[in-house]
């Protein structure tokens, strides 16, 4: 469940980032689309390394 949450996480701050960038540069639809993206790549990132570390652990 905790794995969830990070890429929930990435893919909220992506949309954060991208709606602010979107704002900025009057094309919201544009960036709000690649903040997901982004956001979704960086919270798979995050579960991937997370779980790798837990691995290395045990």
């Amino acid at each position: 469940m905790k794995e969830d949450k990070r890429l929930v996480l990435g893919m909220s701050m992506g949309i954060v980032i991208g709606t602010a960038i979107g704002v900025a540069t009057k094309n919201l639809g544009l960036w709000i689309a690649i903040g997901v993206s982004i956001g979704a790549a960086l919270g798979f990132t995050i579960k991937t390394k997370n779980t790798k570390d837990e691995e290395d652990e045990s």
